[in-house]
């Protein structure tokens, strides 16, 4: 077992934290569900169950790690022995994660070296996309690679490594994102009919609520996508928030810090849809929305790029870029979240653990990668999703493991260590918790009924 370490500071966990959540989940998934859920309504939604939901479950996962001192492999258990499972539950739920994220780091890695190499104009061509995932060999080295310089950071610690990382990258992180956001404002296409369309009317899009053909059964959807799309915003489930708050010292105000990551994450998620929606609507119009996930990353995105020609390629190399610094902030965090726990339990230094989680990881890497082609498959999965390799982990991890976690979070905070377990590390010295009451209902009967309705839609129960 290893001595601690401690971030340096607010600042340092702050970035940290908001580097953590600010991934992949942010930059490609919450524009597609604000388009596909009525825009507007979908933010409404989206900043209510922030500032509840998303903030009872971020503030549970932090005060446990700061309570504790300890990793998410053993924090559970040192505040109730029989929810020590909880702990395994946490570790294995990021090792999952990377094991396929590393997947899609690497198709960042691919087209950001594409565009700053000039080769944009290829990227956006039809069938690119399906012809790289499908190949044997080139996803495997680009997935190595980014999984290599994530071990390499974590490998150097909290404050050499994953620290220092997050104060370089988040200020230009979210630089570029402001410029490419900015921009995107600025464009204007006409379509061969004399229709045009303008970044401020994809704005509208985004922001203006839609309430056409709304009935409960959509109010319901909108619900729950945007409470699920939480647990990327907020890096919650994983492991990964209750390793970095064990590394926060007695004395930082934790409230304030908790309150910090809050509105950086918000914003971030905000800013992605004012980078991508906009683009997307001027050169693809309404059906250009209706992509989620890789079809709207690597397939229409690109092509908007190719459409502004020169200026596309350097826009494009700024967006991959930014991409690829998003995407490696978030599987530093998950590396994090298990690295902590193995440290934890085994006399191994930080440096052996993290190239040692590399091979192991490698190998399930791997399997994703030729899922596309050596190991393709497709099945049904009980939310009607037809799946891959990487689709069956993202279900199991995503949509079964987190909620299950969360909700036996809720039931050991909640009602066995109680709330005072969490409001008394808030207020340990003498900072005031605005939020105390909201925070006592929602972890004791809101949040646990919430995750328990997910839990169902997820498993196709619902």
């Amino acid at each position: 077992m290893t001595s601690r370490n401690s971030f340096s500071g607010q600042l340092g966990f702050i970035l940290t934290a908001a580097g953590s959540a600010v991934g992949l989940g942010n930059i490609w998934r919450f524009p597609y569900l604000a388009a596909k859920d009525g825009g507007g309504l979908f933010l409404l939604v989206y900043l209510i169950l922030a500032a509840t939901f998303g903030f009872t479950l971020l503030t549970t996962e932090i005060a446990i790690g700061r309570n504790t001192q300890k990793s998410a492999l053993f924090a559970y258990g040192d505040l109730n022995t029989k929810f020590k499972h909880l702990g395994t539950v946490a570790c294995l739920i990021p090792f999952i994660l990377l094991s396929y994220y590393c997947v899609v780091g690497g198709w960042v890695m691919k087209y950001a070296v594409e565009f700053v190499t000039g080769g944009g104009a290829d990227a956006a061509q039809d069938g690119f996309f399906g012809g790289f995932i499908s190949a044997q060999y080139e996803p495997l080295v680009y997935t190595f690679v980014f999984l290599g310089i994530t071990a390499a950071i974590v490998s150097r610690g909290v404050n050499k490594g994953i620290e220092r990382f997050s104060k370089t990258v988040m200020p230009l992180l979210f630089l570029m994102i402001i410029g490419i956001a900015i921009y995107s404002l600025t464009l204007s296409h006409t379509d061969s009919d004399g229709t045009t369309r303008t970044g401020l009317d994809g704005l509208k899009v985004f922001v203006i609520p839609d309430f056409s053909n709304l009935t409960m059964e959509k109010l319901l959807e909108t619900f729950l996508d945007a409470m699920g799309q939480l647990f990327f915003s907020l890096s919650l489930a994983a492991g990964m928030m209750v390793s970095y708050g064990s590394y926060v010292k007695k004395s930082d105000n934790l409230v304030q810090s908790i309150n910090r990551i809050e509105f950086f994450d918000t914003l971030a998620a905000f800013l992605a849809g004012f980078m991508v929606i906009p683009a997307v609507y001027v050169f693809a119009g309404a059906q250009g929305l209706e992509s989620s996930g890789p079809g709207l990353m690597f397939i229409n995105v690109p092509k908007v790029f190719a459409a502004l020609g020169t200026a596309g390629n350097i826009i494009g190399a700024m967006f991959f870029v930014m991409v690829l610094f998003a995407a490696l902030t978030s599987s530093v965090g998950m590396m994090e979240g298990f690295v902590s726990g193995i440290l934890e339990k085994y006399p191994v230094s930080r440096r052996r653990c993290s190239w040692l989680s590399f091979l192991a990881l490698i190998g399930f890497a791997t399997v994703v990668c030729l899922g596309y082609n050596v190991f393709y498959f497709e099945i049904n999965l009980p939310n009607g999703v037809k799946a891959q390799v990487l689709d069956l982990m993202d279900y199991v991890s995503n949509n079964v493991m987190m909620p299950l976690l969360e909700i036996g979070t809720c039931i050991l905070i909640g009602w066995i260590a109680t709330p005072d377990t969490v409001v008394n590390e808030l207020t340990l010295n003498g900072e005031k918790f605005m939020r105390r009451k909201l925070y006592i209902i929602m972890i004791k009967y809101v949040v646990p009924f919430l995750l328990f309705v997910l839990l169902l839609k997820s498993t196709g129960i619902m």
